[in-house]
């Protein structure tokens, strides 16, 4: 029978496996879109099939973790935190697959006077360094750097929220980039949704390694704001 800790550290090892594929799809969203590739698009909702193959895995491998060893203490809160991990990784890829679907299906190439406009790129970047950013926290088990993406989501969620106000004003100078904006729109909303999962997961790698509960707190503080 396989032990607790090998057990465990395949577990580890399906964890990182889970965050490289999410951090190179959502890489490949981003040329996708930006360059109009429809083949890189392609690529990216083909690879789907595998994200969601890993995601069923470390479930299933979690739960029989769990039924096999009884865990306690650290190795409990591994193996809930992988599954909460887990499941937002697989949100992540799900987000890169619809941004690279927009590629394949609507043919709205996107000028690059509109993507500076909205702080486009920049949103994208700070996104992508998020995901960097809790990787490393994964791999190391690092508290200090998970907790580096919560002030960069702040980021995102002022790109996201000025955004709806440029839009409404350039369409308003030129109602046909109406196609344009609103395609760029649903994508800004996409990546500000993918930097709340981020927080999620460096949310879960403090609970993990720290046995803090942050999501309730974080909740009171946003009601005091």
């Amino acid at each position: 029978m396989i032990s607790l800790e090998q057990n465990k550290e395949a577990l580890n090892q399906a964890g990182h496996e889970m965050f490289s594929l999410c951090k190179k799809q959502l890489e490949n969203a981003r040329e996708a879109f930006l360059n109009h590739d429809s083949e890189l698009a392609e690529e990216v909702l083909h690879t789907e099939n595998r994200v969601n193959a890993l995601d069923l895995k470390i479930d299933r491998d979690c739960e029989r973790f769990i039924a096999l060893h009884n865990p306690v203490a650290s190795d409990l809160r591994f193996v809930l935190a992988l599954r909460k991990i887990n499941f937002d990784l697989e949100r992540v890829g799900d987000h890169a697959y619809g941004i690279s679907k927009y590629i394949v299906e609507v043919d709205t190439p996107i000028a690059p006077g509109q993507l500076e406009k909205l702080r486009f790129e920049e949103m994208y970047e700070c996104a992508l360094s998020m995901l960097d950013d809790i990787t490393e926290a994964y791999n190391e088990e690092d508290t200090k750097k998970a907790r580096k993406v919560f002030k960069k989501d702040k980021v995102l969620n002022k790109i996201n929220i000025e955004s709806f106000k440029i839009i409404s004003e350039e369409v308003q100078k030129d109602p046909k980039t109406i196609d344009q904006y609103l395609l760029l729109f649903t994508v800004i909303k996409k990546l500000e949704r993918i930097g709340d999962l981020v927080t999620n997961i460096a949310e879960e790698i403090i609970f993990f390694r720290e046995a803090e509960v942050l999501k309730h707190r974080k909740k009171k503080r946003a009601k005091k704001d």
